[in-house]
């Protein structure tokens, strides 16, 4: 199957406090899943990691080959591309399950997103909060997406910069394999393209 991509994202209000967690998967030419349940008192980090647990479970139940998971989590993107240790005991044994996870598909890249690109996993988190319920919707097309959050090339340009320069940071203190070249490309061009910088042309 082709690559497919998933949105993450956990919620706790209070930290740790009532929390949630919700994933948004997408593979060409099949029906968006969008999932979320409840997971009693937590901690963001941990429902963050529950999330992506269950988006790999559920990819893996669905044959995915390759992944490209979404996350507005900073910590969790970093841990996963081994950019920081994991040192939260409860955080190392979801690292862990989440690492033996990854070993059944051909590939898996994280990439951190704006809060804004990472819209709809965050309402359904809020949502299963607010109505005490677990969801899992199935839907024939992909979910409408909302009115374009308003960027200034500004923003775009600083989001950008930073994300060069904590990899240089990172390079430099431990080689050029840390992130991959080909990670830090992907979380480039997500903030170039989310941003409006990039427009997508129509080959006729």
């Amino acid at each position: 199957m082709p690559e497919a991509t998933v949105h993450i994202d956990g919620a706790a209000r209070g930290n740790p406090g009532p929390a949630a967690c919700a994933f948004v998967l997408a593979r060409p030419g099949e029906p968006v899943i969008e999932h979320a349940e409840l997971l009693g008192t937590a901690t963001n980090n941990v429902a963050e990691y529950t999330a992506l647990l269950a988006a790999l479970e559920k990819a893996a139940e669905l044959s995915v080959s390759s992944l490209r998971v979404f996350s507005d989590s900073e910590l969790l993107v970093k841990q996963m591309n081994g950019e920081y240790r994991v040192k939260n005991p409860d955080l190392q044994t979801l690292y862990a399950e989440a690492r033996q996870l990854m070993k059944g598909f051909a590939g898996v890249s994280f990439t951190h997103v704006r809060r804004e690109q990472n819209k709809r996993a965050d309402e359904l988190c809020n949502e299963v909060l607010d109505a005490g319920k677990k969801k899992t919707v199935s839907s024939a097309a992909p979910a409408p997406a909302g009115p374009p959050a308003v960027v200034t090339d500004a923003a775009v340009r600083d989001e950008a910069l930073a994300c060069l320069i904590a990899a240089a940071k990172s390079w430099a203190d431990k080689g050029p394999t840390i992130p991959a070249p080909g990670q830090v490309w992907d979380q480039l061009w997500s903030i170039l393209e989310d941003g409006g910088v990039l427009k997508k042309v129509k080959k006729k």
